[in-house]
């Protein structure tokens, strides 16, 4: 049975692997939920992190002080925590994040893009303005963000580049359409541009989550009993996963963990993105 200073050692090694010490972090859509997590993780693993987040959104949702509470657990954890409010609805504003975030961290060595919008809405009922925003949001501030990150990275031969995608890439829903489209291309882009940049020193992967209880989908838990029929049929976990079950997928991508993963898609899903059929379809 090991003794205690083996036991600390032995977490001591396991830590390093998955260190961050040193590197500067934006995370996009980093206020709540799954950016929220992943930002309190890199912080954790030793990063400075500035977090991008939308006022509105978070006021949307009833966090009005999200951003502000994030940066304050990132503080708490002994790191550099900035916040940087932009809009990326608006052309512009996703490059001007990057900028920001270099001068406040002093570099950008590794970009999790998780800010994303979507409308549940049949797709004959989309409107335009939805359609362009989510274009907007969910696809141009994409490559706008690399385009801003990645120069600086190819100078320094380091780069770590995460974009959360979605179940909804390969298992859609009616209601979700141009999500899962905007979804799709996002991971097409992170897939082109992992071996364009892999020689650098930069990786570039995709997380795609399932079901996860965020505080976008908040309002389906209202009711409870409809909620649990969701979590059953939702994958073969029968549940739903939590934000903070994103953040270890995150770290290992991010950290030196994840050095010679490249190019990688993982379906962080409970299974959904197996063949299985949901309960009340196996029952019909």
């Amino acid at each position: 049975m090991a003794n205690a200073p083996d036991e600390l050692e032995n977490n001591r090694r396991i830590a390093a692997r998955f260190s961050m010490t040193g590197r500067k972090a934006l995370v996009t859509g980093g206020s709540v939920s799954i950016g929220r997590e992943i930002a309190l993780a890199f912080a954790e693993a030793g990063a400075d992190v500035a977090i991008q987040y939308a006022r509105q959104a978070d006021i949307g949702f009833g966090r009005d002080d999200a951003a502000e509470e994030t940066a304050a657990a990132i503080i708490g954890r002994g790191r550099v925590g900035i916040t940087i409010e932009a809009d990326f609805a608006t052309p512009g504003e996703a490059a001007r994040c990057v900028n920001e975030a270099r001068s406040g961290l002093g570099a950008v060595d590794i970009l999790v893009v998780c800010a994303s919008i979507q409308y549940r809405t049949a797709f004959e009922e989309v409107s335009a303005d939805q359609i362009e925003r989510q274009i907007q949001v969910n696809f141009k501030a994409t490559i706008e963000l690399l385009q801003a990150a990645l120069p600086r990275m190819r100078e320094k031969r380091f780069g770590r580049i995460l974009t959360i995608g979605s179940v909804n890439q390969i298992a859609p829903e009616s209601v979700l359409s141009v999500y899962a489209a905007l979804k799709s291309a996002q991971h097409n882009l992170s897939f082109n541009l992992a071996r364009e940049y892999a020689s650098y020193g930069i990786t570039i992967n995709n997380l795609s989550p399932g079901l996860i209880a965020t505080e976008r989908n908040k309002w389906r838990r209202d009711d409870a009993a409809a909620w649990k029929s969701i979590e059953t049929e939702c994958s073969p976990m029968q549940r739903a996963g939590l934000p903070s079950e994103m953040a270890g997928a995150a770290l290992l991508f991010c950290s030196d963990a994840g050095s010679y993963i490249t190019g990688a898609d993982l379906q962080a899903t409970g299974g959904r993105h197996l063949a299985w059929a949901a309960p009340h379809a196996a029952r019909s």
